[in-house]
């Protein structure tokens, strides 16, 4: 709209300088003349006429903001909930891991150990 808004003032323009209405420049700058010319006049008159649908559009950006950062927000709090039920089960986890007998904790520290030098004395091969 605002591009058929500047030719339309461009054909103005040119009409008017090819009529001796309005100075057509000076030497060679005749069509950089009209061309500044119509964007001088283009600019108020679009402003004005396009104000409707530059409102219209803002609203529609501004909702789709809106909506996006509520959908973020829903998101980090919906993994914020997920969190802290996991941590919430943790400590109880952790309770009963340290109600187990030291003894258990020695023999299975042991285990890796008595592995290792039996792979020793196999000639260190391993399948």
């Amino acid at each position: 709209m605002r591009v058929g808004i500047f030719v339309a003032c461009l054909a103005v323009v040119t009409g008017l300088g090819y009529l001796g209405l309005i100075p057509a420049g000076i030497g060679t700058s005749n069509p950089l003349w009209l061309i500044a010319l119509a964007i001088l006049i283009s600019s108020p008159i679009s402003f004005i006429v396009l104000s409707r649908q530059r409102e219209a559009m803002s609203e529609q950006v501004g909702g789709a903001v809106v909506r996006t950062r509520q959908r973020l927000h829903a998101n980090r709090t919906m993994e914020d909930d997920v969190d802290d039920a996991a941590r919430a089960d943790v400590p109880a986890q952790n309770g009963a891991a340290d109600a187990a007998p030291q003894a258990d904790r020695d023999e299975t520290a042991a285990a890796p150990a008595e592995g290792s030098a039996t792979g020793a004395t196999t000639g260190g091969k391993r399948g």
